[in-house]
């Protein structure tokens, strides 16, 4: 049985398309400079990202707590833009904080127990691996930061096929961050890679939330 469409949810339709073609034109800029080197321009598209997708979701109805996860993650995208090691540890700590509006917006719902034990092993073999390369004092922010992170991956599989591969995306772009702060060495254009996982994770996020929650109508715009 289909899940009927609201009439708001018919208004919203291209307003949403509108939205959702933004965050795409962002997306692709950003990734674009960042392989051609040009910082001007990353510097420009990266804070539209996360703010169009919000948006995107907001016009689809979405819950409260996804719409924070969003706006947080605009937050700390805005925060690793500068260098400073102050900037890098709010930045995580704005991610951090969107990570619990996941966990929260996931709720009671049940994740697969067989997911449990590669998570934990990813992240019990990733911290012990970065742990004596890390800089004394991020060790400890880092292992935190580490350990909700790799739970909201986990968890996100409660929400879906989409929203679990979001999970993951997430996971694997904040590893990527981690080896650069760790001085390990990294892929060629790991920038690009680490924003491609990145924007995808949100976006698989968002629309396996508001699939999840209501249906196959919200989410076909």
């Amino acid at each position: 049985m289909s899940v009927p469409t609201a009439p708001s949810a018919v208004r919203a339709a291209p307003v949403s398309r509108a939205l959702l073609a933004a965050f795409g034109l962002a997306t692709a800029v950003d990734l674009v400079s960042l392989l051609a080197g040009a910082e001007p321009g990353h510097q420009i598209a990266k804070p539209l990202l996360m703010p169009l997708l919000a948006a995107y979701a907001v016009s689809r109805g979405a819950p409260g707590p996804l719409v924070a996860a969003l706006l947080f993650g605009w937050g700390g995208d805005v925060l690793l833009l500068s260098d400073a090691d102050p900037a890098f540890l709010l930045g995580m700590g704005s991610f951090a904080v969107g990570h619990v509006c996941y966990l929260v917006l996931f709720g009671r719902r049940r994740t697969s127990p067989a997911l449990g034990a590669p998570y934990a092993a990813a992240l019990a073999g990733t911290v012990a691996l970065l742990w004596p390369d890390l800089p004394a004092e991020l060790r400890i922010p880092v292992a935190g930061y580490a350990l909700l992170l790799t739970a909201m991956a986990c968890r996100a599989g409660s929400l879906g096929l989409l929203a679990g591969l979001g999970g993951a995306l997430f996971l694997l772009s904040d590893t990527l961050i981690a080896t650069g702060v760790a001085a390990w060495p990294r892929p060629p254009a790991s920038d690009f890679w680490i924003m491609l996982t990145y924007t995808a994770a949100q976006y698989l996020l968002t629309t396996g939330a508001l699939r999840a929650m209501y249906g196959e109508s919200r989410t076909n715009v």
